[in-house]
Protein backbone atom coordinates (compact mmCIF):
# COMPACT_ATOMS: atom_id res chain seq x y z
CA UNK A 1 0.00 0.00 0.00
CA UNK A 2 1.29 3.43 -0.97
CA UNK A 3 -0.19 6.30 1.02
CA UNK A 4 0.01 10.00 0.23
CA UNK A 5 2.73 10.30 2.85
CA UNK A 6 4.79 8.11 5.16
CA UNK A 7 6.21 9.20 8.48
CA UNK A 8 9.98 8.95 8.62
CA UNK A 9 11.33 7.33 11.78
CA UNK A 10 15.05 7.56 12.51
CA UNK A 11 17.13 4.50 13.43
CA UNK A 12 16.28 3.49 16.98
CA UNK A 13 19.91 3.66 18.07
CA UNK A 14 20.00 7.35 17.18
CA UNK A 15 16.73 8.15 18.91
CA UNK A 16 17.87 6.13 21.94
CA UNK A 17 20.99 8.26 22.16
CA UNK A 18 18.77 11.24 23.00
CA UNK A 19 16.47 9.18 25.21
CA UNK A 20 19.45 8.25 27.39
CA UNK A 21 20.03 11.96 28.00
CA UNK A 22 16.42 12.30 29.15
CA UNK A 23 16.78 9.35 31.53
CA UNK A 24 19.94 10.86 32.96
CA UNK A 25 18.55 14.37 33.39
CA UNK A 26 15.09 13.26 34.54
CA UNK A 27 13.76 16.26 32.59
CA UNK A 28 10.80 15.31 30.45
CA UNK A 29 9.10 18.66 29.88
CA UNK A 30 9.11 22.36 30.89
CA UNK A 31 11.75 23.61 28.44
CA UNK A 32 14.26 20.88 29.12
CA UNK A 33 17.77 20.80 27.61
CA UNK A 34 16.76 18.92 24.44
CA UNK A 35 13.89 21.32 23.71
CA UNK A 36 16.24 24.27 24.11
CA UNK A 37 18.87 22.56 21.94
CA UNK A 38 16.29 21.92 19.23
CA UNK A 39 15.18 25.56 19.28
CA UNK A 40 18.77 26.79 18.88
CA UNK A 41 19.53 24.34 16.07
CA UNK A 42 16.32 25.20 14.22
CA UNK A 43 17.02 28.93 14.49
CA UNK A 44 20.42 28.34 12.92
CA UNK A 45 19.20 25.89 10.27
CA UNK A 46 16.30 28.11 9.20
CA UNK A 47 18.14 31.41 9.54
CA UNK A 48 15.65 33.09 11.90
CA UNK A 49 16.09 35.16 15.07
CA UNK A 50 13.55 33.64 17.47
CA UNK A 51 11.90 30.20 17.31
CA UNK A 52 9.71 28.70 20.03
CA UNK A 53 8.92 24.97 20.11
CA UNK A 54 5.23 24.42 20.91
CA UNK A 55 2.78 21.54 21.10
CA UNK A 56 1.44 21.77 17.52
CA UNK A 57 1.00 24.04 14.53
CA UNK A 58 -2.56 25.02 15.41
CA UNK A 59 -1.54 26.26 18.85
CA UNK A 60 1.29 28.15 17.12
CA UNK A 61 -1.31 30.07 15.09
CA UNK A 62 -3.32 30.81 18.21
CA UNK A 63 -0.23 32.11 20.01
CA UNK A 64 0.57 34.35 17.05
CA UNK A 65 -2.89 35.94 17.19
CA UNK A 66 -2.82 36.24 20.97
CA UNK A 67 0.66 37.78 21.02
CA UNK A 68 -0.46 40.39 18.48
CA UNK A 69 -3.59 41.19 20.49
CA UNK A 70 -5.99 40.40 17.63
CA UNK A 71 -9.72 40.36 18.39
CA UNK A 72 -11.50 41.60 15.28
CA UNK A 73 -11.22 40.78 11.58
CA UNK A 74 -8.42 38.84 9.90
CA UNK A 75 -8.08 38.55 6.12
CA UNK A 76 -7.21 35.00 5.10
CA UNK A 77 -7.47 32.36 2.39
CA UNK A 78 -10.28 29.86 1.83
CA UNK A 79 -7.82 27.33 0.36
CA UNK A 80 -5.89 25.70 3.21
CA UNK A 81 -6.16 23.11 5.94
CA UNK A 82 -9.05 23.88 8.28
CA UNK A 83 -6.76 25.00 11.14
CA UNK A 84 -5.97 28.26 9.33
CA UNK A 85 -9.61 29.31 9.69
CA UNK A 86 -10.64 27.44 12.84
CA UNK A 87 -7.80 29.09 14.79
CA UNK A 88 -9.14 32.51 13.85
CA UNK A 89 -12.64 31.62 15.02
CA UNK A 90 -11.29 29.93 18.16
CA UNK A 91 -9.52 33.16 19.08
CA UNK A 92 -12.84 35.03 18.76
CA UNK A 93 -11.75 36.80 15.59
CA UNK A 94 -13.62 36.88 12.29
CA UNK A 95 -12.13 35.43 9.09
CA UNK A 96 -12.58 37.57 6.00
CA UNK A 97 -11.77 35.50 2.96
CA UNK A 98 -9.98 36.62 -0.17
CA UNK A 99 -9.88 34.33 -3.21
CA UNK A 100 -6.69 32.64 -4.36
CA UNK A 101 -4.30 33.01 -7.26
CA UNK A 102 -5.01 30.23 -9.76
CA UNK A 103 -1.31 29.67 -10.48
CA UNK A 104 0.23 29.54 -7.00
CA UNK A 105 -2.94 28.58 -5.05
CA UNK A 106 -1.91 31.09 -2.38
CA UNK A 107 -4.02 34.09 -1.40
CA UNK A 108 -4.31 36.54 -4.31
CA UNK A 109 -2.45 39.56 -2.99
CA UNK A 110 -4.13 41.81 -5.58
CA UNK A 111 -7.48 41.18 -3.92
CA UNK A 112 -6.40 41.96 -0.36
CA UNK A 113 -6.55 45.75 -0.31
CA UNK A 114 -10.15 45.98 -1.60
CA UNK A 115 -11.18 43.54 1.17
CA UNK A 116 -9.77 45.65 4.03
CA UNK A 117 -12.40 47.23 6.29
CA UNK A 118 -12.30 49.41 9.39
CA UNK A 119 -12.39 46.17 11.44
CA UNK A 120 -9.40 44.54 9.75
CA UNK A 121 -6.44 44.03 12.08
CA UNK A 122 -4.28 41.48 10.26
CA UNK A 123 -3.61 39.30 7.27
CA UNK A 124 -3.15 35.56 7.80
CA UNK A 125 -1.69 34.21 4.57
CA UNK A 126 -0.76 30.59 3.92
CA UNK A 127 2.27 29.38 1.97
CA UNK A 128 0.12 26.66 0.40
CA UNK A 129 1.98 23.38 -0.18
CA UNK A 130 5.14 25.31 0.75
CA UNK A 131 4.85 27.71 -2.22
CA UNK A 132 5.63 31.23 -0.97
CA UNK A 133 2.85 33.79 -1.05
CA UNK A 134 3.43 37.11 -2.78
CA UNK A 135 5.25 38.27 0.36
CA UNK A 136 6.52 41.47 -1.25
CA UNK A 137 3.02 42.76 -2.00
CA UNK A 138 1.49 41.49 1.24
CA UNK A 139 4.19 43.03 3.41
CA UNK A 140 3.85 46.32 1.50
CA UNK A 141 0.07 46.43 1.94
CA UNK A 142 0.40 45.63 5.63
CA UNK A 143 2.94 48.38 6.18
CA UNK A 144 0.88 50.97 4.34
CA UNK A 145 -2.38 50.01 6.06
CA UNK A 146 -0.78 49.35 9.48
CA UNK A 147 -1.86 45.71 9.63
CA UNK A 148 -0.13 42.76 11.24
CA UNK A 149 0.90 39.80 9.08
CA UNK A 150 0.92 36.15 10.14
CA UNK A 151 2.23 33.59 7.68
CA UNK A 152 0.95 30.05 8.15
CA UNK A 153 4.11 28.26 7.06
CA UNK A 154 3.02 24.76 8.12
CA UNK A 155 4.31 23.37 4.81
CA UNK A 156 7.32 25.62 4.44
CA UNK A 157 10.14 24.11 6.45
CA UNK A 158 13.38 25.08 4.70
CA UNK A 159 11.70 27.16 1.98
CA UNK A 160 13.58 30.30 0.94
CA UNK A 161 12.66 33.47 -0.92
CA UNK A 162 15.43 35.61 -2.39
CA UNK A 163 17.94 33.28 -0.72
CA UNK A 164 16.57 33.99 2.77
CA UNK A 165 14.13 31.97 4.84
CA UNK A 166 10.54 32.72 3.88
CA UNK A 167 9.92 32.74 7.65
CA UNK A 168 11.62 36.12 7.88
CA UNK A 169 8.59 37.85 6.34
CA UNK A 170 5.66 39.27 8.27
CA UNK A 171 5.39 39.76 12.02
CA UNK A 172 5.08 36.06 12.85
CA UNK A 173 5.33 32.76 10.99
CA UNK A 174 4.11 29.43 12.27
CA UNK A 175 5.33 25.91 11.52
CA UNK A 176 3.83 22.45 11.94
CA UNK A 177 6.02 19.56 13.02
CA UNK A 178 3.26 16.96 12.66
CA UNK A 179 4.35 13.42 11.81
CA UNK A 180 3.32 13.86 8.16
CA UNK A 181 5.58 16.85 7.60
CA UNK A 182 8.98 17.05 5.89
CA UNK A 183 10.55 17.74 9.31
CA UNK A 184 8.62 16.45 12.30
CA UNK A 185 8.71 15.84 16.03
CA UNK A 186 5.78 13.39 16.04
CA UNK A 187 3.47 16.16 17.18
CA UNK A 188 4.67 19.72 17.43
CA UNK A 189 5.06 23.12 15.89
CA UNK A 190 6.84 26.42 16.27
CA UNK A 191 6.28 30.15 16.40
CA UNK A 192 8.91 32.19 14.55
CA UNK A 193 9.48 35.94 14.77
CA UNK A 194 12.24 38.50 14.36
CA UNK A 195 10.39 40.93 16.64
CA UNK A 196 11.95 41.02 20.11
CA UNK A 197 8.78 42.32 21.77
CA UNK A 198 6.67 39.49 20.37
CA UNK A 199 9.43 37.02 21.23
CA UNK A 200 9.14 38.05 24.88
CA UNK A 201 5.41 37.18 24.92
CA UNK A 202 5.43 33.72 23.34
CA UNK A 203 7.17 31.85 26.21
CA UNK A 204 4.61 33.30 28.63
CA UNK A 205 1.65 32.25 26.48
CA UNK A 206 2.89 28.66 26.11
CA UNK A 207 3.55 28.20 29.86
CA UNK A 208 0.36 29.34 31.64
CA UNK A 209 1.64 32.93 31.72
CA UNK A 210 4.58 32.23 34.03
CA UNK A 211 7.82 34.12 33.52
CA UNK A 212 10.50 31.92 35.03
CA UNK A 213 13.23 34.15 33.64
CA UNK A 214 12.02 37.04 35.78
CA UNK A 215 13.39 37.93 39.20
CA UNK A 216 9.82 38.57 40.39
CA UNK A 217 7.67 36.00 42.17
CA UNK A 218 7.47 33.12 39.66
CA UNK A 219 4.35 31.79 41.39
CA UNK A 220 2.28 34.64 39.95
CA UNK A 221 1.45 34.36 36.22
CA UNK A 222 2.34 37.51 34.32
CA UNK A 223 -0.34 37.09 31.63
CA UNK A 224 -3.15 34.75 30.62
CA UNK A 225 -1.52 31.68 29.09
CA UNK A 226 -2.19 28.02 28.40
CA UNK A 227 -0.13 24.83 28.28
CA UNK A 228 1.42 24.92 24.83
CA UNK A 229 4.79 23.41 25.71
CA UNK A 230 6.24 20.34 24.07
CA UNK A 231 8.19 17.48 25.62
CA UNK A 232 11.78 16.28 25.60
CA UNK A 233 10.62 13.07 23.91
CA UNK A 234 9.31 15.08 20.96
CA UNK A 235 12.43 17.23 20.89
CA UNK A 236 14.52 14.04 20.75
CA UNK A 237 12.65 12.99 17.61
CA UNK A 238 13.32 16.37 16.00
CA UNK A 239 17.01 16.30 16.87
CA UNK A 240 17.28 12.81 15.35
CA UNK A 241 15.61 13.89 12.10
CA UNK A 242 17.01 17.39 11.51
CA UNK A 243 20.40 16.24 10.09
CA UNK A 244 18.53 14.31 7.36
CA UNK A 245 16.26 17.08 6.09
CA UNK A 246 18.51 18.15 3.21
CA UNK A 247 18.67 14.59 1.91
CA UNK A 248 14.86 14.32 2.23
CA UNK A 249 14.47 17.39 0.04
CA UNK A 250 16.86 16.02 -2.60
CA UNK A 251 14.95 12.74 -2.78
CA UNK A 252 11.56 14.45 -2.90
CA UNK A 253 12.81 16.69 -5.69
CA UNK A 254 13.93 13.64 -7.70
CA UNK A 255 10.51 12.00 -7.28
CA UNK A 256 8.72 15.25 -8.17
CA UNK A 257 10.77 15.47 -11.37
CA UNK A 258 9.68 11.95 -12.31
CA UNK A 259 6.04 12.96 -11.88
CA UNK A 260 6.58 16.16 -13.88
CA UNK A 261 8.23 14.32 -16.78
CA UNK A 262 5.32 11.90 -17.06
CA UNK A 263 2.44 14.29 -16.32
CA UNK A 264 3.74 17.40 -18.09
CA UNK A 265 2.46 18.62 -21.40
CA UNK A 266 -1.02 17.12 -20.98
CA UNK A 267 -4.33 18.29 -19.49
CA UNK A 268 -2.99 18.31 -15.92
CA UNK A 269 -1.59 21.32 -14.09
CA UNK A 270 0.61 21.82 -11.03
CA UNK A 271 1.13 25.03 -9.00
CA UNK A 272 3.82 27.40 -10.21
CA UNK A 273 7.02 27.57 -8.17
CA UNK A 274 8.05 31.21 -7.82
CA UNK A 275 11.36 31.84 -9.65
CA UNK A 276 12.76 33.57 -6.55
CA UNK A 277 11.84 30.69 -4.25
CA UNK A 278 13.89 27.75 -3.05
CA UNK A 279 11.27 25.02 -2.76
CA UNK A 280 11.22 22.08 -0.31
CA UNK A 281 9.10 19.65 -2.39
CA UNK A 282 6.78 19.07 0.53
CA UNK A 283 3.85 18.06 -1.71
CA UNK A 284 3.04 17.19 -5.29
CA UNK A 285 -0.45 18.57 -6.02
CA UNK A 286 -2.11 17.99 -9.40
CA UNK A 287 -5.08 19.94 -10.75
CA UNK A 288 -7.29 17.87 -13.03
CA UNK A 289 -9.50 19.16 -15.88
CA UNK A 290 -12.69 18.22 -13.99
CA UNK A 291 -13.73 16.70 -10.70
CA UNK A 292 -15.11 13.70 -12.57
CA UNK A 293 -11.72 12.93 -14.15
CA UNK A 294 -10.01 13.36 -10.78
CA UNK A 295 -12.41 10.94 -9.04
CA UNK A 296 -11.93 8.42 -11.86
CA UNK A 297 -8.15 8.58 -11.37
CA UNK A 298 -8.51 8.17 -7.60
CA UNK A 299 -10.59 5.04 -8.10
CA UNK A 300 -8.01 3.54 -10.46
CA UNK A 301 -5.10 4.34 -8.16
CA UNK A 302 -6.88 2.81 -5.17
CA UNK A 303 -7.40 -0.40 -7.16
CA UNK A 304 -3.61 -0.62 -7.28
CA UNK A 305 -3.19 0.07 -3.56
CA UNK A 306 -2.23 3.72 -4.09
CA UNK A 307 -3.93 6.31 -1.90
CA UNK A 308 -3.55 9.98 -2.85
CA UNK A 309 -5.49 12.64 -0.94
CA UNK A 310 -7.75 15.57 -1.74
CA UNK A 311 -5.80 18.51 -0.28
CA UNK A 312 -7.67 20.86 0.28
CA UNK A 313 -11.32 20.02 0.00
CA UNK A 314 -13.79 21.60 0.47
CA UNK A 315 -13.05 25.31 0.20
CA UNK A 316 -13.06 26.76 3.72
CA UNK A 317 -15.63 29.46 2.94
CA UNK A 318 -18.17 26.60 2.97
CA UNK A 319 -17.57 25.79 6.66
CA UNK A 320 -20.74 25.86 8.75
CA UNK A 321 -19.28 28.09 11.46
CA UNK A 322 -18.18 30.98 9.22
CA UNK A 323 -20.24 33.56 7.39
CA UNK A 324 -18.92 34.07 3.92
CA UNK A 325 -19.72 34.54 0.27
CA UNK A 326 -18.61 32.74 -2.89
CA UNK A 327 -14.95 32.38 -3.87
CA UNK A 328 -15.03 30.79 -7.31
CA UNK A 329 -11.32 30.13 -7.84
CA UNK A 330 -10.85 28.39 -4.48
CA UNK A 331 -14.09 26.45 -4.80
CA UNK A 332 -13.28 25.30 -8.33
CA UNK A 333 -9.70 24.21 -7.62
CA UNK A 334 -10.60 22.50 -4.34
CA UNK A 335 -12.90 20.17 -6.29
CA UNK A 336 -10.24 19.25 -8.87
CA UNK A 337 -6.99 18.98 -6.94
CA UNK A 338 -5.23 15.87 -5.68
CA UNK A 339 -1.94 15.37 -3.85
CA UNK A 340 0.11 12.42 -5.08
CA UNK A 341 2.23 10.20 -2.81
CA UNK A 342 5.48 11.97 -1.98
CA UNK A 343 7.99 11.02 0.68
CA UNK A 344 11.72 10.35 0.72
CA UNK A 345 11.35 6.56 0.94
CA UNK A 346 8.99 6.32 -2.04
CA UNK A 347 10.61 4.19 -4.73
CA UNK A 348 11.19 5.87 -8.06
CA UNK A 349 9.65 2.89 -9.83
CA UNK A 350 6.46 3.46 -7.82
CA UNK A 351 6.44 7.13 -8.77
CA UNK A 352 6.70 6.14 -12.44
CA UNK A 353 3.89 3.62 -11.99
CA UNK A 354 1.67 6.27 -10.40
CA UNK A 355 2.39 8.74 -13.19
CA UNK A 356 1.62 6.18 -15.93
CA UNK A 357 -1.64 5.11 -14.24
CA UNK A 358 -2.78 8.72 -14.07
CA UNK A 359 -1.99 9.43 -17.72
CA UNK A 360 -3.84 6.28 -18.77
CA UNK A 361 -7.01 7.59 -17.08
CA UNK A 362 -7.15 11.30 -17.88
Amino acid sequence: MINVTKTYLPPLREYNRFLKKIWLSRRVTNSGPLSLELERKLEKYLGVKHLFFVSNGTVALQFAMKALGLNKEIITTPFSFVASTSSIVWENCRPRFVDIDADTLCIDARRIEPAITSETQAILAVHVFGHPCDVTTIDSIAKERQLNVIYDAAHSFGVTFDNSSVLNHGDVSTLSFHATKLFHTGEGGAVVTNNDELAARIPLLRNFGYDHSSTSDAELPEVLGINGKNSELHAAMGLSILPRVKSFIRRRKAISEIYSRILGGGPLRIPVIHPRAGYNYAYYPVIFPTEEVMLKVVKQLERHGIYPRRYFYPSLNTLKYVKSGAFPVSEDISRRILCLPLYSELRRSDARKIGVLIMENV
